[in-house]
């Protein structure tokens, strides 16, 4: 059996081993279970995926995606529908996928699951031309997510939070029109979040009943409301406790369009995206195969 590690080293608020490290590492545990381990060490955007389809292209059964949610995304998007599993090593700033998955937050542990686990396909969400398995995002996720995603940003729980209070005063809510499962609806929003998952990460739970695999995403819309109202509600995401109240609604839905004046600014598990003034959403189920804990 053959795999393919991809390790992002800028990932996340920081490193506690060097790339030759994690190299060694890999190879090793891999080793063990007598898998012959090849690594990748990404140095831009866009390699992670490149390398993904590389590996799909050359037969590798497993492809490892070392890094926070941005690089499991690019290494998901590039195996997506076929047959070769994703193994995961928390390195992000959030890592919400791993999480919800169960996967430790520990690299060797990681690893070992990634060598030895089951076997487990999940569903794949897609906002415009972009795949997602963890969340999307439009409106002020999207505007954070693109500020995170800068080289220079400061990464982890306090790199975000720093962010969020400083732009969460000064953002204005945006007009939406929202078609989903038949219905429509007109709206201002301050986030439209497309879950997949239960959770941004770091324990946040925008959709605490979201299932990756039930075939359906968890459509979240926060809508314009004061700003003492949506931080007396924080502890209840973090808590999981989110539920339909004023200013906030959840339903479960396969698919929806949504529709603004302006082209509409997404992230797709934290990538920032643009698309027109009309973006369509929708989930490919059972589309990619992870490896979990038995």
């Amino acid at each position: 059996m053959r795999a393919v590690v991809i390790i992002n080293p800028i990932s996340g608020p920081r490193r506690h081993r060097s790339v030759a490290d994690c190299t060694a590492l890999a190879r090793d545990v891999f080793s063990r279970y007598h898998i012959t381990a090849e690594v990748r060490v990404t140095t831009a955007r866009g390699d992670a995926r490149a390398f993904g389809e590389q590996a799909r292209a050359d037969g590798a059964e497993i492809v490892v995606a070392w890094g926070g949610d941005g690089t499991i995304n690019e290494v998901g998007s590039a195996i997506a529908f076929s047959q070769v599993a994703l193994g995961i090593v928390p390195g992000g700033s959030g890592n919400g996928l791993a999480r919800d998955l169960g996967i430790p937050l520990h690299a060797e542990r990681a690893l070992e699951i990634a060598a030895s686990g089951r076997r487990r396909r999940i569903d794949a969400g897609q906002i415009d031309t972009a795949l997602f398995f963890n969340v999307a995002g439009i409106g002020l996720d999207a505007l954070i997510a693109r500020h995170i995603a800068h080289p220079k940003a400061q990464r982890g729980l306090s790199g975000y939070a720093r962010v969020t209070f400083i732009e969460l005063p000064r953002y204005r809510a945006r007009h939406y029109e929202i078609e989903c499962e038949g219905r429509c609806s007109s709206e201002r929003a301050l986030i439209i979040a497309l879950a997949n998952s239960r959770q941004y990460g770091n324990g946040a739970l925008i959709a605490p009943a979201a299932r990756l695999d039930d075939g359906r995403l968890d459509l979240v819309v926060v809508k314009a409301q004061p700003l003492w109202r949506i931080l007396a509600r924080l502890p209840h995401l973090f808590r999981g406790t989110l539920s339909d109240a004023h200013g906030l609604t959840m339903e479960s839905m396969t698919g929806v369009t949504i529709r603004s004046p302006d082209p509409i600014a997404y992230h797709a598990d934290g990538e920032p995206g643009l698309a027109a003034s009309t973006v369509e959403v929708r989930v490919h189920p059972a589309a990619l195969s992870v490896i979990v804990s038995k």
